[in-house]
């Protein structure tokens, strides 16, 4: 294994020389010393895969597509959804209900027409991700989930790929980039995943939308500097911004030398066999919890019609309960019943039934009231979003 200490040397070799039309495109970059006539011919001969068309995709896509990367790969199964143009600028309101994919290609093909994209509309899992990722030079990370993003590296260790991560959440972001040959690896960082409910998604805690650029950006950056060989890359660093304090600040990553991946004597040596399984959607407690005692919204709908006496807690927080409620619910955050402040008001003479945005935080919640001794309580799959979807439509969905 190569000296972490030791600076990669660029990563991609000079393709062929540029055309006139394409000096005249890349000119601010060619009369750059560091970048030159070498470094434009590097990233035209570089193939960049972005996992993800969203908030981090968008931004990255864009400006690998400008700055003139030959072929760009993008990984994503999603559709463009009205809630996405908030962050994701790579999508307009005419690409509503199209392929992210296909959306992004379009926009990448007005930026850059010289630039090849290849799509991959699939769900990235362990039977494809080798084969996809063993044809790029280059990982950039714009997921948002812990079960892909642990798969991404692991895929990229075992290929000995650089994996160009990033990570927003409300007004903070992170980057960093892991390649295992030169430095640490993820799980150097991050060992096991957070506790299930721990962290919550973009999509449960939201997210400024020009935070997307900021991040997406240094991915950019990085991925470029990578293949020219220029700069000090973020292998070893983590960067760390907070927008409201307009700060920036790096943190040192060590690669662990009992890493179970990229140590010298790794225990792990293959792809694990469910990613899923490793980082859990519900705690145990909570896959206990709502087993026999989940309802779903058309049941909630039924019990609210014949006036059934019970108690309907929403454990979203006050943002997201201005946005859009059931009926008669009433707000009890999932902090409250996390410290237990929450129990002591909560009536013993009737049913309790929970609801979150989906229905993860409500399943979490409802092991805590099971534990306390609220053997009837019970919960609403998926939750406020289901009940918008399909028993009351005119009310908002985020």
């Amino acid at each position: 294994m190569t000296n972490p200490q030791v600076k990669p040397p660029a990563l991609v070799s000079p393709g062929p020389a540029l055309t006139v039309d394409e000096v005249r495109r890349y000119s601010r970059h060619l009369i750059i010393p560091d970048v030159a006539m070498a470094g434009q011919q590097r990233m035209m001969n570089a193939k960049v895969l972005c996992v993800g068309a969203g908030g981090l995709g968008s931004p990255a896509l864009m400006y690998l597509a400008a700055a003139g990367i030959g072929t760009l790969g993008i990984v994503e199964f999603d559709t463009v959804d009205e809630s996405n143009l908030q962050r994701q600028n790579i999508h307009g309101q005419s690409d509503i209900g199209k392929s992210k994919a296909l959306s992004a290609k379009e926009k990448i093909a007005e930026i850059n027409p010289f630039v090849n994209v290849i799509l991959h509309e699939t769900r990235l899992d362990n039977s494809n991700v080798m084969d996809i990722f063993s044809q790029y030079d280059i990982i950039v990370d714009g997921t948002d989930n812990f079960a892909t993003r642990y798969l991404v590296n692991d895929a990229c260790v075992l290929l000995k790929k650089p994996y160009v991560w990033g990570s927003i959440y409300r007004f903070d972001g992170q980057a960093s980039v892991f390649w295992a040959e030169y430095g640490p690896c993820y799980r150097c960082l991050y060992p096991e995943p957070p506790p299930p409910g721990m962290v919550p998604s973009c999509a449960e805690g939201g997210v400024l939308g020009v935070l997307c650029a900021s991040i997406g950006s240094i991915q950019t950056t990085e991925a470029i500097k990578l293949i020219t060989g220029i700069g000090e890359p973020l292998i070893g660093q983590l960067m760390i911004y907070d927008a409201l304090e307009m700060s920036y600040r790096k943190i040192k990553v060590r690669k662990d030398p009992k890493c179970p991946l990229c140590s010298e004597k790794p225990s792990q040596t293959a792809l694990l066999p469910d990613y899923e399984a490793f980082c859990g959607v519900l705690s145990d407690a909570a896959e206990v919890a709502v087993k026999d005692s989940t309802i779903s919204v058309s049941d909630l709908k039924t019990k609210i019609d014949k006036k059934e006496n019970f108690l309907l807690i929403d454990v979203r927080e006050p943002s997201e309960f201005e946005i859009v409620r059931i009926p008669g619910s009433v707000l009890i955050p999932k902090q409250g019943f996390l410290d237990g402040s929450a129990l002591a008001g909560l009536p013993q003479d009737k049913p309790i039934i929970l609801h979150c945005k989906s229905g993860v935080r409500s399943a979490e919640c409802l092991a805590i009231l099971k534990s306390a001794g609220f053997a009837d309580a019970t919960h609403v799959s998926g939750g406020v979003v289901a009940w918008a979807k399909q028993i009351d439509t005119s009310l908002p969905v985020y």
